[in-house]
């Protein structure tokens, strides 16, 4: 069972990633980029929006508010740079994409900025 934390990030990182490639962002996009069921999406949607970290439209929607593109924007740069360096390292790029999502997670700040000033 993920951490709800860890979810709601994911989610919000979801939106974030697919709104750059769509015009409109909706729950059923984002089921099938996740391939999660519709029903657990919108649970998940109805919490986001009880947090105050995204609006839906009459029209089913989904736009980030300013806290939930914030959390999404961290967490993207989280996964960038993290996926980006494994592979460097050496890492196969799909075992590097699947551990930059755990990772991307769990990391301090504090660590994900030394990292990130050790890379730069």
């Amino acid at each position: 069972m993920m951490h709800s934390n860890e979810s709601a990030e994911n989610y919000l990182e979801t939106i974030l990633i697919l709104g750059q490639k769509h015009p409109v962002v909706r729950s059923v996009d984002i089921a099938t980029e996740l391939d999660f069921k519709k029903p657990s999406v919108s649970v998940a949607m109805k919490k986001l929006r009880q947090n105050g970290h995204i609006v839906v439209s009459p029209e089913g929607y989904i736009t980030l508010t300013e806290s939930g593109r914030e959390i999404a924007e961290r967490i993207y740069e989280r996964h960038t740079l993290l996926s980006d360096w494994l592979t460097r390292l050496g890492v196969d790029p799909k075992v590097a994409v699947e551990d930059a999502c755990r990772i991307e997670h769990v990391i301090s700040a504090e660590s994900f900025e030394a990292i990130k000033k050790h890379i730069n």
